[in-house]
């Protein structure tokens, strides 16, 4: 029996680990190695853009990298014209969709190596093929592409449950409007309503409904199989 509340129980372990090492100064914040990058990649904006978004769109990986705020923030101080607000999305969009694409391998590969162990636990029992299962949900995806952490867990989830590579794809290309919207917005609001969606109380908060969704999903469940 698979349980729903997995996920949001690890992901609450990870901000919790990296939140008191970076408290701990055992190990530095997200931010100051973003700032270090900032002046290592200084004259390669995209090159820059595109790491620091991949690395904040894989799973867990995410917590640490507040990568989308401060990309976001990079390309408004730099003043782009049109042109160049158009080629950053596009370099945002495909770091996202890698590291969508990197989720959904890792969560494939997780559900091969439990279902190749299961296999072995049965004595005589024939390896069965490890086929696609029903189509991925545009709801569900619109809700996880509210923010790119909770996205990069919905890619894991979709690989895991061995679901059509292609939501992976639909993903990019919902987010070419995300990016542009987000640009747009960080220019027009302030820098503290677009830092709420990197802050660790926030970040908590969400996963902790999420966790209390999960724990009633597997709660139905068992009373199911009772």
């Amino acid at each position: 029996m698979r349980y729903h509340s997995l996920l949001p129980i690890s992901a609450l372990l990870s901000i919790s680990v990296f939140s008191l090492l970076i408290h701990l100064n055992i190990m530095p914040s997200g931010i100051t190695i973003l700032e270090e990058l900032k002046i290592a990649f200084a004259g390669y904006l995209y090159a820059l853009i595109l790491i620091i978004i991949l690395a904040e769109s894989i799973v867990y990986v995410g917590f640490y990298f507040p990568g989308q705020f401060f990309a976001v923030l990079l390309v408004v101080l730099a003043k782009p014209q049109w042109q160049d607000i158009v080629y950053l999305t596009l370099c945002m969009v495909v770091a996202a969709t890698l590291g969508s694409g990197i989720n959904y391998c890792l969560g494939h590969r997780l559900a091969k190596s439990n279902n190749a162990k299961k296999s072995l636990q049965k004595d005589g029992a024939q390896q069965e093929d490890y086929e696609e299962t029903d189509e991925f949900s545009i709801k569900y995806l619109l809700i996880a592409m509210i923010h790119i952490n909770s996205l990069a867990f919905y890619m894991f989830k979709q690989g895991e449950q061995n679901r059509p590579l292609k939501v992976v794809w639909f993903a990019g290309l919902l987010n070419l409007p995300y990016y542009l919207l987000l640009i747009f917005a960080t220019s027009f609001l302030s820098e503290e309503v677009l830092q709420l969606a990197e802050n660790t109380v926030f970040l908590i908060t969400a996963i902790s409904i999420w966790l209390l969704i999960s724990g009633y999903l597997d709660y139905k469940k068992y009373r199911a199989n009772m």
